[in-house]
């Protein structure tokens, strides 16, 4: 049985009984035990009472279609957004809906993910109730090779959107990570197919923390942090509509005027600016430097001993210099 009905009959606050949540779910009560038994690979707390029932560990909230409808409020027509409680990968779903013909705005959101990706291939770990994952995509009537600066342009709407819930010390870092200063947030992964010279379709693949249990710290390779930590109280919901409006006012924009009006707003938010810094190239090789800024293409400005250079994001790590 798919857990996921189960769990969202639940309540932290208060026990309910195996014969309540078998009549709410039409199964038996042997189905309710087998459905508990596969709650914990899940990440999810049930704590169990005789004679009383079944209760959450934590509190569970939920994404809900017409609470994210709400909150976009009249420029939902440019969204059409699908939830799901379980999916391997919604970039790659997303991916295959748009060869597939499927139209700008569509929303694919996820309470869980299988085989999340995250930038160079890494696994992305998310939790049930405690992270932020969709994808969105667009279509632009330009060439692939007129996108150069999309994934900062999509930063940028998060900071923005962070920004607009009152989220402080948000912070970017080139090319496509959103971070504070105990370590990030989140991530974004574009993905583009197309022409040279257009028409394009993108997906966006955005990631956020939302609010992270010591179990997930633990299994992560770098420091992280979560919007609760950071003081947000609000839900995944109203997060996602925020998101999604302020890339409704961007994604035109980039695609009328390319990244270059953006870049010094952009470069307001790189948490590594005029800083000094290392770029990890794929071979092992470091390079010492200065992380001065971007050009209107979304390179990175990179400045060595021996001059400055000019870096596309491709396999090329940017570190804080110790």
């Amino acid at each position: 049985m798919n857990p996921f009905p189960l769990l969202r009959l639940l309540s932290h606050e208060h026990f309910i009984g195996g014969p309540a949540l078998a009549a709410k779910l039409g199964v038996s009560r042997a189905s309710i035990s087998l459905a508990l038994k596969s709650v914990d690979e899940l990440g999810v707390e049930v704590i169990t009472a005789k004679g009383k029932g079944y209760q959450l560990g934590r509190p569970i909230a939920w994404l809900d279609e017409v609470a994210v409808a709400r909150g976009l409020g009249a420029q939902r027509r440019f969204f059409d957004l699908k939830l799901f409680d379980e999916i391997d990968s919604t970039n790659t779903a997303l991916m295959a809906a748009a060869h597939a013909g499927a139209p700008s705005g569509q929303v694919y959101a996820a309470e869980r993910q299988t085989a999340g990706r995250g930038r160079r291939g890494r696994r992305w770990v998310g939790e049930l109730g405690g992270t932020l994952m969709f994808s969105l995509l667009w279509r632009f009537n330009l060439g692939v090779a007129a996108l150069s600066g999309l994934s900062l342009v999509v930063g940028l709407a998060v900071a923005r959107a962070l920004a607009q819930l009152g989220v402080p010390g948000v912070q970017l870092k080139w090319p496509n990570d959103i971070v504070c200063a105990e370590g990030k947030l989140g991530g974004i992964l574009t993905e583009l197919s197309g022409e040279a010279h257009g028409p394009s379709a993108v997906v966006i693949g955005i990631g956020l923390n939302a609010g992270l249990s010591q179990a997930n710290r633990d299994q992560l390779d770098q420091a992280a942090c979560d919007l609760v930590a950071l003081g947000y109280a609000g839900d995944r919901n109203q997060l996602l509509a925020a998101i999604l409006l302020e890339l409704a006012e961007l994604l035109p924009a980039f695609e009328q005027h390319g990244f270059a009006p953006l870049a010094r707003e952009w470069e307001a938010w790189h948490a590594m600016q005029d800083m000094p810094a290392r770029l990890l190239q794929p071979n092992g090789e470091v390079i010492e430097g200065r992380a001065a800024g971007v050009l209107a293409d979304g390179c990175l400005r990179f400045v060595t001993a021996d001059g400055e250079r000019q870096v596309h994001a491709g396999e090329v790590s940017l570190r804080r210099a110790p």
